[in-house]
């Protein structure tokens, strides 16, 4: 970075002075909170998060140095929870994904299930075909019970995402079936999960960062990927 681009030492000294004001602010809003989910603490929290990485991004464009801050990114955060204190219901929404690796032991499988099923045989029109084997196999088995036994299914596992949210009451029958997947309120979210192999890569990109020149620790298999939790959003 060229000098002329640099801030400035006031800067750097008004962002640190920022970040006191919003420490205490946090303080205050901690110490005066209503109940769990107060939105103040919520307010509070972020203001400092903002004030705190502004700050920590001059100090290193002004002086090369860094805090012992850990920022949390816009990305990686769900906004402040401004469901139900007390929710009377909820929602579980799930998404996995799965790559077809082995049609063969696909079809193979979905044609043991028709078998089965069906007195008259296997019918080509659906086992033999893998999108008409898929149909069979979920219709079959519990989501659950596919993402244990994937690979006896020749499915390989993809990203995958659990969200948890609070509702006032519980849905009507049928309500919410003709459109059942429309976006979520991200704030009526109590807590997310989210597996991917993206996070075993920035482990792995932190690890080398951390013990560079030293041997890695031997980690449990993750399977899919590593998972990242958004659940302390509420109990943090």
């Amino acid at each position: 970075m060229s000098d002329a681009a640099q801030p400035t030492a006031a800067e750097v000294r008004a962002a640190a002075e920022a970040v006191k004001t919003a420490l205490d602010r946090h303080l205050a809003a901690v110490e005066r909170r209503t109940g769990e989910d107060d939105p103040a603490v919520y307010e509070a929290f972020n203001e400092l998060a903002a004030a705190a990485e502004v700050y920590d991004e001059l100090l290193y464009d002004r002086y090369d140095e860094v805090t012992p801050f850990e920022i949390p990114g816009a990305d990686d955060s769900l906004p402040p929870y401004a469901g139900p204190e007390e929710p009377n219901a909820l929602s579980v929404l799930i998404r996995r994904d799965y790559a077809v690796v082995e049609p063969q032991r696909l079809l193979a499988q979905a044609q043991r299930v028709e078998a089965a099923e069906f007195e008259d045989g296997a019918d080509a029109e659906a086992s033999g075909t893998v999108h008409g084997a898929l149909g069979l196999l979920f219709g079959e088995f519990e989501p659950d019970e596919i993402a244990s036994r994937h690979k006896e299914f020749g499915l390989e596992e993809g990203d995958s995402t659990l969200w948890v949210l609070a509702a006032d009451e519980p849905a009507e029958p049928g309500e919410w079936l003709e459109t059942p997947f429309e976006q979520p309120d991200p704030q009526q979210v109590v807590c997310r999960f989210d597996v991917s192999s993206v996070f075993d890569d920035d482990l792995d990109d932190d690890e080398e960062d951390d013990d560079e020149g030293e041997p890695a620790e031997d980690e449990e298999d993750g399977g899919a990927g590593s998972q990242r939790s958004d659940a302390d959003r509420v109990d943090r």
